[in-house]
């Protein structure tokens, strides 16, 4: 599991590594470029999942088949 996602804001485009949390979904993130405040786009569930280079860490599971692993997204 990835652990680090590079978010690129959509307004500035400066990008970021970021180490995302394991256990919940990120609904807001700062740009450290032109301090807007994003969410995620419709249908996602975080701004990793949105605007990150990894989807965050619960939706990877899912995605992999992990046992027990559940969609922050449902």
């Amino acid at each position: 599991m990835l652990l680090q996602s590079t978010i690129t804001c959509p307004h500035c485009a400066v990008s970021k590594t970021e180490i995302m949390p394991t256990d919940a979904c990120q609904f807001f993130y700062e740009c450290t470029g032109c301090g807007t405040k994003l969410k995620p786009k419709s249908g996602d569930c975080c701004v990793f999942c949105s605007y990150g280079s990894v989807p965050c860490p619960p939706i990877q599971a899912v995605r992999s088949g992990e046992p027990g692993a559940a969609s922050c997204c449902a």
